[in-house]
C-alpha cells in the first residue's frame, strides 16, 4: 500500500533567471484548483463506470512519459551541464518542477523499465538473476524470460479509464510473443524489443529486429541504418515523428492517451540524425543529446498547438546513470556523484527528472522530495482517478501532492544490484551493505583497438563488444568508475558491510567520499532510523521467480562463445546457471524454452505473431 502523505513541506525555488511565482496565496490557489479538478474527475470517472450518466465528464489528462536510455543526472544544462545545450528541455524545467534527488530502481536497462510500468521494485516482479550474488542481468535477445503475465502494467490499467496507449522505442522486457508490449496493455507500438546493439551476421546472431505493432517491419542496421564510423541514424527523427503523429490522431479522437516514449540515442553506440552531427561542444554524444532536446522541444511545442497543454502531463527521465564505461566520447556526465551506471553508488541510480503541467504544476519549482521511477506508476493512475493494485506490494508513490502542493513524504530508497540489497537512503543519510564496482578480472583486463564497422570476424567481435566498451583505444580495463577511485568505497571484490554499514551524508557528501566514523553519534543516529527499515522490508519481501537466469540457445546458436567474449559483470544467462538448479532441471528448462522458440527474436519480415 502507499503511505499516507506527510504534513506539507517546503519546495524551493529556482535560482537564476527563471520566471518567480507571483507569491505563495497564486501557489495555493493553483495548488487547491488542480487537487480540486482532480478530485472531481476521479468522482466523474466512478459515477460513469455505474452508468449514472454524467454528461459533461472531464476528460482525464493526457500522460507521456519521456524515458532516455543511460542519460546521466548532469547531462542537462539545468542540472549545471557547462555547455548549456538543452535550452528546451531546461525551459520545461522552468515551466514545471525539477527533482534533484529522483532515483531508478535499478542501475540497468530492463529491471528499470520493468519497475516504472508495475510500480514495484524488478526484484518483486522477478527482473533479476540468480546466477551470482549482486549480479546485473537484462534482456539479450536469447533469453528466455520477460515480463510476467501476473505483473499488472501501467497502460493495462489505464484502460479502465478509457486510455489509448502507444510505446516508441525500446521495449527490453522480453522478446518472445508472451511478453509482447500488446500482450500487457499497449494498443500501439513502434520500436524494438532490445536496444540496437550490432551489427551482427545474421547467421549466428540475428540483427534486432524492428516492429510496428505486430509486424516485424525490419532490423537495425539494415532497414533502420546506424553508421557506427560516423555516428549517423535517423532513429531518433523515425521515433519523434511516431510521437507526434499519435498524439494528433488521439487529440482529433478526443481520446485520452498514454504516450511512453523510450528512446535510446544516449546509449552507446551513440546516434544523431545528419543536421546535428557535429554540433555539440560535448562531441558525438552531445549531438545526441541535442536532437533529443529538440524532440523534446516539437513534442512540448505540438501540445500547445493542439491547446492541450494544460490536459496534458509530461515527465522526463532516464532509466539508469550514465555509463561511464562509454565516457567520454560514447558516455554522458553523472555530474557530482560517484560512478554510474552498473553500479548501486549515486551516479548510477540517481536520474534527471522533469514534471511538466502547465496550469496545474507550478512554473519554476525544485522539490527536494526523494522521487522514484515507480512513482511514475502510482502518480499516473491518480491522474487518471484510479487505485493502485492492492493485491499486491506497490512501490510507488503518488507524487500529485508533491507536484501540485509542494508536500515531502518520508519514505526510503532501496538500492538493488541484482537479487541484493546493496544500500538504502533515508532522508540524507545512504547505508551500503554491499560495495562493488566491478571485477578485477575486467579491470584488469587490455584495451581494444577500435576496427572498421564489420570488415573482419575481429571488427565484428568489437561490434558485439561495443555496447561495453568505448569507440577508442584503452589502456585500462572495464571500468565503472573511471577516475573516481574512493579507497574502500569503488570495491573491485564485493565487500560486505551488513554489520558496519557504511554511511554517508548525502547533502555533505554527494559524491560518497568521506564514511561516517562509526564511533560518531551522527553514525549511530544515521542507523538507528534506516536499520528498522531495512528489517521491515527484507521481512515482508516476497520475491518474484527470477526471470533474467536462463537462455535458449535454440535461438542463438553460438551464444556461449559469443557471450564468453562479453562483459561478465553483466553476466549473461548462459554462463552460469543458477547454483540452485540441477545440470538436467537447468536443461529441461532449455528444452522447453526451445519449443517455445521466440518469433520476436528470429522474425520473419512482413509476417504477424
Amino acid at each position: 500500500m502507499v503511505p499516507p502523505h506527510r504534513p506539507a513541506g517546503r519546495v524551493a525555488r529556482f535560482a537564476g533567471p527563471f520566471p518567480p511565482l507571483r507569491g505563495s496565496v497564486a501557489l495555493g490557489v493553483v495548488a487547491m484548483a488542480a487537487v480540486a479538478a482532480a478530485t472531481r474527475w476521479r468522482l466523474l470517472l466512478v459515477l460513469s463506470a455505474a452508468g449514472l450518466g454524467v454528461t459533461g465528464a472531464p476528460q482525464p489528462p493526457n500522460i507521456l512519459l519521456l524515458l532516455m536510455d543511460d542519460m546521466g543526472w548532469g547531462d542537462l544544462g539545468v542540472y549545471g551541464e557547462p555547455s548549456r545545450e538543452t535550452p528546451n528541455l531546461d525551459r520545461m524545467a522552468a515551466e514545471g518542477m525539477l527533482f534533484p534527488n529522483f532515483y531508478t530502481a535499478n542501475p540497468l536497462c530492463s529491471p528499470s523499465r520493468a519497475a516504472l510500468l508495475t510500480g514495484r521494485l524488478p526484484i518483486r516482479s522477478g527482473f533479476y538473476t540468480t546466477n551470482g550474488h549482486a549480479r546485473n542481468a537484462y534482456t539479450p535477445q536469447e533469453i528466455v524470460g520477460g515480463i510476467p503475465d501476473s505483473e499488472l502494467l501501467l497502460p493495462e490499467l489505464l484502460k479502465e479509464a478509457g486510455y489509448t496507449s502507444k510505446i516508441v522505442g525500446k521495449w527490453h522486457l522480453g522478446h518472445r510473443p508472451q511478453f509482447h508490449p500488446l500482450k500487457h496493455g499497449f494498443d500501439e507500438w513502434f520500436g524494438s524489443p532490445n536496444c540496437h546493439f550490432g551489427p551482427y551476421d545474421n547467421k549466428a546472431r540475428p540483427n534486432i529486429p524492428v516492429y510496428r505493432d505486430w509486424e516485424m517491419v525490419g532490423r537495425f542496421y539494415e532497414e533502420f541504418p546506424i553508421n557506427l564510423k560516423t555516428g549517423e541514424a535517423n532513429l531518433t527523427q523515425i521515433y519523434l515523428q511516431e510521437a507526434l503523429d499519435f498524439i494528433k490522431r488521439q487529440q482529433a479522437a478526443h481520446r485520452p492517451f498514454f504516450l511512453h516514449w523510450a528512446i535510446d540515442a544516449t546509449h552507446a553506440p551513440v546516434y544523431a540524425s545528419r543536421p546535428f552531427l557535429g554540433t555539440s561542444q560535448r562531441g558525438r554524444y552531445g549531438d545526441a543529446v541535442r536532437e533529443i532536446d529538440d524532440s523534446v522541444g516539437k513534442i512540448l511545442h505540438l501540445l500547445r498547438d493542439l491547446s492541450i497543454a494544460e490536459n496534458t502531463f509530461v515527465f522526463f527521465t532516464s532509466d539508469n546513470g550514465a555509463a561511464l564505461i562509454s565516457a567520454p566520447r560514447q558516455g554522458g556526465s553523472n555530474g557530482p556523484f560517484l560512478c554510474g551506471k552498473q553500479t548501486t553508488f549515486e551516479g548510477g541510480m540517481r536520474e534527471p527528472a522533469i514534471a511538466w503541467w502547465p496550469g496545474h504544476i507550478p512554473a519554476s519549482q525544485v522539490s527536494h522530495q526523494l522521487g522514484s521511477i515507480m512513482d511514475l506508476f502510482t502518480t499516473s493512475l491518480s491522474l487518471a482517478g484510479l487505485e493502485p493494485p492492492r493485491d499486491r506490494a506497490i512501490d510507488g508513490l503518488d507524487l500529485l501532492p508533491t507536484m501540485l502542493q509542494g508536500r515531502l513524504t518520508d519514505r526510503p530508497v532501496f538500492y538493488y544490484r541484482g537479487n541484493t540489497l546493496m544500500a538504502v537512503t533515508r532522508g540524507q543519510y545512504k547505508a551500503h551493505f554491499w560495495t562493488w564496482t566491478n571485477s578485477w578480472e575486467e579491470f584488469r583486463q587490455l584495451g581494444l583497438q577500435p576496427l572498421t564497422q564489420g570488415s573482419t570476424a575481429q571488427g565484428r567481435r568489437w561490434i558485439y563488444l561495443a555496447p561495453h566498451f568505448p569507440a577508442l583505444l584503452r589502456s585500462r580495463g572495464v571500468d565503472f568508475c573511471p577516475g573516481q577511485n574512493v579507497s574502500g568505497v569503488t570495491t573491485h571484490s564485493q565487500e560486505e558491510h551488513t554489520k558496519l554499514p557504511l554511511v554517508f551524508h548525502l547533502g555533505r557528501d554527494p559524491g560518497e567520499r568521506f564514511p561516517l566514523s562509526i564511533a560518531s553519534t551522527e553514525y549511530l543516529d544515521a542507523l538507528r532510523q534506516i536499520t528498522p527499515v531495512v528489517r521491515q522490508h527484507q521481512e515482508a519481501l516476497v520475491p518474484g521467480q527470477p526471470q533474467l537466469n536462463v537462455c535458449n540457445r535454440a535461438v542463438m546458436a553460438d551464444s556461449q562463445q559469443l557471450h564468453h567474449r562479453g562483459s561478465p559483470s553483466v553476466l549473461f544467462c548462459c554462463r552460469e546457471i543458477m547454483a540452485t538448479q540441477s545440470k538436467s532441471a537447468h536443461e529441461g528448462a532449455a528444452s522447453r524454452a526451445c519449443a517455445e522458440a521466440g518469433q520476436l527474436s528470429l522474425g520473419h519480415r512482413g509476417r504477424h505473431l
